[in-house]
């Protein structure tokens, strides 16, 4: 697999992994078949891990932190891990959230999360979402301090829009800038990957496989189980799945034509269309990691890319990508 450069010195597969589904929101989870997966990355050249506070409410961090502690020093090194702060959620099981800016709670969320993960510095620290009215330069100002003092090494922004990330780039450098982007959520096109280009700035695109859509498999709302979110999602609803497979009938000549799935399909269009361009999808199968880590070494041919890149001009994605709750923070 090919290293891509969110930064001079962030080195990183083409193809991370996202690690939010082995804590929650996608069915039930389990630990020790969580590490045992986790444990296939890096003979896949995946080593590039994302997770947040958010996933599990810790859990997902002391996840990582547990797997992180049973490596040899060598394979652990090999490892870049992301991580975020910004969003606040209450002690019981309700999805309401609360975004917090403020300096203090950046700072307490870095060392909470430094303590989770069992290591000394965070390779990438992003602000989950932005506060609308809280002062972006104070945030990044705040985040600044902590690459000074060595407790991260470089500092990302999700979901944010081509003006709030043109004001913190501006107050110290952006790494990366995470966000949903897929051939089924392509909002940033307009303004926000111009942005990220003329910037110079790495593009971490999360749910590249349209949480799962995009791989073909989910075609019925009775493909989910309990406690997935997708279940209630309005995009995932049966009426808009019927429409939105349209996407997939384009997709499936592809997969033919190169002898792969339509997931890879996916992946490698994403791939293409900035160098500096690292999705990470998640999954809890062993089998569809090593699916997804292929997808690095498919290259498409221009005029499929091209093709590919006109889609949304004729098919029309029905349905939020998140619910009212859920889009707080988002371009902001």
């Amino acid at each position: 697999m090919e290293n891509r450069h969110l930064a001079r010195d962030l080195n990183v597969g083409a193809i991370g992994y996202g690690a939010m589904g082995l804590s929650e929101f996608y069915g039930e989870t389990d630990d020790k078949k969580s590490l045992s997966l986790l444990n296939k990355l890096l003979d896949l050249k995946v080593n590039f891990i994302d997770t947040a506070d958010l996933y599990g409410r810790g859990h997902n961090e002391r996840l990582i932190g547990h797997f992180l502690a049973k490596l040899n020093n060598q394979r652990r090194q090999a490892f870049k891990v992301a991580t975020k702060c910004g969003i606040e959620r209450g002690p019981d099981a309700a999805y309401a959230r609360k975004i917090n800016n403020t300096p203090g709670y950046i700072v307490r969320c870095c060392h909470e999360s430094l303590q989770r993960l069992g290591v000394e510095k965070i390779d990438l620290f992003y602000l989950h979402r932005v506060d609308t009215g809280a002062n972006i330069e104070e945030s990044m100002q705040t985040l600044a301090d902590l690459v000074k003092e060595g407790k991260i090494g470089h500092i990302g922004l999700c979901e944010v829009s081509a003006a709030t990330l043109k004001k913190a780039h501006a107050v110290f450098p952006v790494t990366a800038v995470q966000t949903e982007y897929s051939l089924w959520t392509r909002d940033i096109e307009e303004s926000v990957l111009p942005a990220i280009k003329a910037l110079g700035i790495g593009l971490v695109p999360y749910s590249p496989l349209g949480r799962g859509f995009l791989t073909g498999k989910y075609l019925s709302t009775s493909d989910f189980a309990e406690g997935d979110f997708r279940k209630g999602n309005e995009r995932f609803q049966q009426e808009n799945l019927n429409h939105n497979r349209k996407l997939l009938d384009v997709i499936k000549p592809l997969t033919e034509k190169y002898g792969c799935s339509s997931g890879q399909i996916a992946l490698a269009w994403l791939l293409a269309q900035y160098e500096k361009t690292v999705p990470i999808p998640g999954t809890k199968s062993e089998k569809y990691l090593a699916e997804n880590a292929a997808a690095a070494n498919l290259v498409l041919d221009i005029s499929d890319i091209e093709a590919l890149n006109t889609l949304q001009r004729t098919i029309e994605i029905k349905g939020s990508r998140y619910s009212e709750e859920g889009m707080k923070g988002v371009n902001a």
